[in-house]
This record gives structure tokens, C-alpha cells and sequence, in this order.
């Protein structure tokens, strides 16, 4: 087979299989490391640290319970109580639409109103500030 082809042509086809190789190479470990770092997390809460979000209207069904909590600044802990549903990791990761759908199929929006209603309850009272 390669005694049909000219010296030239042959390595200028390897040639090009190596590089070919190392650019697959050299992209794929940055899409691993890149998939590494990402290590399924999600978006941080909106805002800067400090501001404390306090509209229970901007829960959504996509969010997860400690991602409302870290945005509400609320212990997960009660939330998963009043859902009745247990805090471990598969729940942790779940939506509140995921959550309503395994363990409320019937009640359609449940959790979603049972977490605004109870961050709404665990949510510190604002505090008057004095103006000079």
C-alpha cells in the first residue's frame, strides 16, 4: 500500500494525522478541565453579597431549595420540613417543579407556593434604619 505513494505524500499525511491528533488532544483535556471546574453547579443568586433579596414573587419553578435559600438568606433545613420532603443530595438538586412533580403530582404548584409562603415566614423583619 505504501509502496505506491510517494515519500512526500505520505509524510505530509502523517504529518497532518499528528496534528490533527493534538489539537484534539490539546481541546479536549481544556473541555475536561472546564467540565471539572464546572462540577454541575449552578449560578450564583443574583446581586451583590450583603443584598438580601426579599420578594418571594421572583421564585421560579427552575430554582432549587438551597439556591432560594442562599438568595433569600433562610436555613434549607425548614423548607424541606414544611415540603415533607428529606434533604438529601438528589432533593438538593432538584427544581421545585422536579420536586412537585415526585412527590406532589396531584397538587399542581404546591411546593412552589409552600416555599414562597414559608421564606416569607423565616425572612428576618426589616429593620428600621433612623435618619439623622
Amino acid at each position: 500500500m505504501f509502496a505506491k505513494t510517494p515519500k512526500n505524500q505520505r509524510a505530509l499525511v502523517i504529518g497532518l494525522i499528528v496534528l490533527g491528533l493534538l489539537f484534539t488532544a490539546f481541546f479536549g483535556m481544556r473541555v475536561f478541565h472546564a467540565f471539572k471546574k464546572f462540577d454541575g453547579h449552578r449560578p450564583p443568586p443574583p446581586g451583590r453579597p450583603g443584598n438580601v433579596e426579599t420578594d418571594v414573587e421572583f421564585i421560579r419553578n427552575w430554582m432549587t431549595v438551597p439556591f432560594i435559600a442562599e438568595l433569600y438568606h433562610v436555613p434549607e433545613h425548614p423548607l424541606f420540613e414544611a415540603l415533607k420532603i428529606p434533604p438529601d443530595k438528589e432533593n438538593r438538586e432538584k427544581s421545585l417543579r422536579d420536586l412537585n412533580r415526585e412527590y406532589y403530582p396531584d397538587a399542581d404548584g404546591f411546593v412552589l407556593e409552600t416555599v414562597k409562603e414559608i421564606v416569607t415566614e423565616l425572612q428576618p423583619s426589616p429593620t428600621p434604619t433612623s435618619t439623622p
